[in-house]
């Protein structure tokens, strides 16, 4: 029988309704396929490259970052001591020894970790933490009985917007000493130099062995003189970087790294002497706890040693409470499945729990040990699918589409909250800017930054997936070198993988 016209209309449609979402589907999974493959070598490169934007003192002539310049060539001149290097924190152009110092132990935790997967940026990143420890060598061995522990003053620094090439802001220097004690900051700084010693152990042992010796000179000033840095120095570091987890965590800290690299039992003494047992569902650089229970059941596990159990547990009680299924989780996770802890600059703590979480499943993954969040199994691979799933997102794996790292991908951040990339560059526009000459055309302008940090990492968006752009809310759009370090041995796992 013939069809009608009718019914061949409404066969026609459905072929081309069927078309249509055989095309949808095959554009969906195209898409998804390239969005869900990040390109972990190019974001490893990028993440270490951030560094050399963060740079102060005389820059080499390998900078690849061409638009900075010399900065801070009279730090610690206030004080008769050179002060010169290191890094600026973040946006600003302070240098803050207690980030500072957490970032080099992490890019060196990083490093021992995962150097065997990062190839030719194993060479960078080593480079990157020789330019910390170098600085922070001056300020440890500069004076006797005293350790320096920041330059500028963070109150006259944040009152302008200025490249550091052109700062006139007057450059402080901030000390602990025996009178005056920073347990937390020296124990930090200990920390630092005893696991950048372990980076350099084969490559340069002269230089491996200044690093431990002066560890072990920093670690016995932080253990003698006990007392919080901030108590010591007040608004010079409140309420920027105030240590407001206190300083025990810092001594578990400092004495786990130098045990580690050591392995002179005191150490381990003294850390079963300090009775530091607080449970946390934290990471960063104000909170050591978590760090030191998984870099110290490390022997637990790798080593099958039973002294290291009570670590183990420990390190496992706060892995529960981040795991989103876990009957203790305290964790909170956005819809798009991000961690998130706290509103200012929650990526921090995202990056810096993710480099455990991964540390942990690769001790579980080559022990086949697993444990239990109550009745959840929890093996090696549920840790590393985690960590993936946090470093997909940053990369741009999320609701937006967007990469929270700027200059990968197509869709990063253009405005970000940092002086440096926010102003011309001393060579488009030679003459000062002022303190306050960059506020009204470059801070508060809606255009896209003139100069692309790259590599650098935000502090990301909300508790609803919702990112702004803007360069004024320091807390989403700020990077620091903090948020870098601890994705640099999750990102170098899974380029190698």
């Amino acid at each position: 029988t013939k069809l009608s016209h009718i019914q061949l209309g409404i066969m026609a449609l459905q072929r081309a309704a069927s078309l249509c979402l055989v095309f949808f589907s095959f554009t969906f999974l195209f898409w998804g396929t390239v969005q869900g493959n990040p390109n972990y070598g190019d974001a490893l490169a990028k993440s270490i490259l951030f560094f050399q934007g963060q740079r102060s003192g005389r820059l080499p002539t390998s900078q690849q970052i061409t638009w900075r310049s010399n900065s801070g060539l009279s730090d610690g001149l206030l004080a008769n001591v050179d002060l010169t290097g290191g890094y600026y924190d973040a946006g600003d152009n302070v240098k803050f020894n207690f980030p500072m110092a957490f970032t080099t132990t992490m890019l060196s935790w990083g490093t021992l970790e995962y150097g065997g997967r990062m190839g030719s940026e194993l060479q960078n990143a080593s480079i990157a933490i020789r330019w910390a420890t170098d600085y922070l060598l001056k300020c440890a061995t500069a004076t006797p009985n005293r350790l320096y522990v920041g330059v500028g003053d963070p109150n006259a620094d944040h009152k302008c917007w200025e490249r550091p090439e052109d700062m006139d802001t007057v450059r402080s220097v901030y000390s602990v000493s025996t009178s005056n004690p920073g347990s937390d900051v020296a124990g930090e700084t200990a920390a630092a130099l005893a696991a950048a010693s372990l980076v350099f152990r084969t490559a340069d042992p002269k230089y491996s062995s200044l690093l431990l010796k002066t560890a072990k000179t920093v670690m016995q000033f932080a253990m003698q003189y006990r007392g919080a840095y901030s108590d010591s120095l007040g608004p010079a570091v409140c309420p920027f970087y105030c240590s407001y987890s206190g300083y025990k965590d810092e001594l578990l800290w400092g004495a786990a790294w130098l045990f580690r690299a050591t392995n002179n039992v005191s150490y381990l003494n003294f850390i079963n002497s300090l009775g530091a047992n607080d449970a946390t569902d934290i990471f960063s650089w104000d909170n050591k706890f978590a760090g030191a229970r998984v870099l110290l059941s490390r022997r637990a596990l790798l080593d099958n040693d039973k002294t290291y159990e009570p670590f183990r547990q420990q390190a496992e009680d706060f892995i529960c409470r981040i795991l989103p299924n876990s009957p203790s989780s305290s964790t909170q996770y956005t819809p798009g499945g991000l961690m998130f802890k706290l509103s200012a600059s929650n990526l921090q703590y995202v990056t810096s729990i993710t480099f455990l979480i991964s540390t942990y499943g690769k001790y579980m993954a080559a022990t086949k040990h697993t444990f239990n969040c109550g009745n959840v199994l929890v093996t090696s691979s549920t840790l590393r699918n985690l960590a993936k799933k946090q470093v997909d997102y940053i990369l741009g794996v999320n609701p937006l589409n967007k990469s929270y790292m700027v200059g990968y991908g197509t869709d990063y951040p253009k405005r970000i909250h940092h002086r440096g990339s926010s102003l011309p560059s001393l060579a488009s526009h030679p003459l000062s800017f002022g303190c306050d000459g960059g506020f009204q055309s470059f801070f508060y302008t809606a255009n896209p930054n003139p100069n692309i940090l790259t590599g650098a990492i935000v502090g990301g968006p909300n508790q609803n997936d919702a990112y702004s752009d803007d360069r004024t809310d320091y807390s989403q759009s700020e990077p620091a070198t903090y948020i870098n370090a601890a994705i640099v041995g999750p990102l170098a796992y899974l380029a190698g993988s």
